[in-house]
């Protein structure tokens, strides 16, 4: 696993002084990381797709889910290790164009990762069909590209450029008319950014179930890295002297602040997690604000970490379990037994046999949850960390 999502350790008491000791790892960002991989495998691996709750799937185009929480959680989460890992470093004297050459080759890693995971196991496929976006290719990308703009400039540019990437953004997708369309739509095919999808990938490398246009595309992209930048002034905030109380406070109030915005942006430019449009990224910041505070009282503060550990396992091994799980819920499909999906047979025998068909399919994907809980304990307790 990148530096960037590192393994953190408690650093708080319970009683703290007025001015607490600068953080430089927190186990509660450990565990908020865990807690979002969790809720992905468990969205990823229903045990039919014909039978899942409304809350575990995403919207189906504008508004949201807590399905469409996950992924912007991780992408805020690696802006706010960002600032637990890289930033120590330059403060320390580390020259800004060593740490991105680091930082670039890690990007470059997942992306890889990514590419692989999409050709898996049809490593023989005709490279002209190969998607070429997908969430670890984002995660690599927006993780580059924010490192880019954390390591080479100041705070008040960083937040300046976090501010004109989602303002740029609305104004492109809402002002720019498409080719053959026109500006300001919003739909699967007709926005902006399926219009430079289909214009630089071509339709053979987007998502297959789309075609025409890809959840994880280029344009869209680019609020993405803002959701990093996001994510990396929350962990300045954490890195700082204060208090837990005044940090608590400061996250819940920056949260409170970012909801706000994205439903007011709503109303102009709709929360859309395929599109990643501006409103999007404030609403999920707002929520990822939140949910950090929570962890952080909770394990930091409070010392309440039973609880937590299996999450923390997760967050030590996030990108394993991630790729991994991934190429296991695609053998899972491949794997036949007389002539059927070794998944069919053991979710209509071991689950759908019994229950209804819903809570046999939530089932399935809880008992995924666990037996991966199982394999990062293990590999816990043996100190392996997966870092890239």
């Amino acid at each position: 696993m990148i530096d960037t999502l590192a393994s953190a350790r408690p650093v708080a008491a319970v009683q703290e002084p007025a001015v607490a000791a600068r953080p430089e790892r927190l186990l509660s960002l450990d565990v908020f990381r865990g807690l979002t991989v969790a809720a992905m495998l468990l969205v990823n691996n229903p045990g039919t797709w014909s039978a899942v709750y409304d809350p575990l799937e995403h919207a189906a185009w504008h508004g949201w889910t807590p399905t469409d929480l996950i992924f912007p959680f991780f992408l805020f989460i690696v802006g706010v290790s960002m600032a637990f890992s890289i930033l120590p470093r330059l403060e320390r004297g580390e020259a800004p164009g060593r740490l991105f050459g680091r930082a670039a080759k890690r990007g470059a890693i997942l992306i890889g990762l990514g590419l692989l995971l999409a050709a898996f196991p049809y490593y023989n496929l005709d490279l002209a069909h190969l998607r070429i976006p997908g969430v670890l290719q984002r995660i690599g990308l927006a993780f580059t590209l924010a490192a880019a703009v954390v390591l080479f400039t100041r705070p008040r540019v960083q937040a300046a450029v976090t501010a004109a990437l989602l303002l740029g953004y609305w104004a492109a997708m809402m002002l720019v008319p498409v080719p053959g369309g026109r500006a300001g739509d919003l739909s699967k095919d007709g926005s902006l950014a399926a219009y430079v999808d289909r214009a630089v990938l071509g339709t053979n490398h987007l998502w297959a179930s789309a075609k025409t246009w890809d959840p994880e595309g280029l344009l869209s992209t680019l609020p993405a890295v803002a959701t990093v930048l996001l994510g990396v002034f929350a962990g300045r905030w954490m890195r700082s002297d204060r208090s837990a109380a005044d940090r608590l406070v400061g996250l819940f109030l920056a949260g409170n602040a970012a909801l706000v915005a994205g439903l007011i942006w709503d109303a102009a430019f709709a929360i859309n997690k395929n599109l990643w449009t501006s409103s999007y990224v404030m609403f999920t910041a707002g929520l990822a604000l939140h949910t950090l505070a929570v962890c952080y009282w909770l394990v930091d503060v409070r010392g309440r970490r039973r609880w937590a550990m299996p999450f923390a396992w997760f967050g030590m091994n996030a990108i394993f379990a991630f790729f991994l799980s991934g190429v296991m819920g695609r053998l899972l499909y491949l794997v036949k037994v007389d002539g059927r999906a070794i998944k069919e047979v053991i979710f209509t025998a071991a689950f759908d046999s019994w229950l209804p068909t819903h809570d046999a399919s939530l089932a399935f994907a809880l008992c995924f949850v666990a037996l991966w809980t199982a394999l990062v304990w293990a590999m816990h307790r043996r100190g392996w960390y997966w870092k890239v």
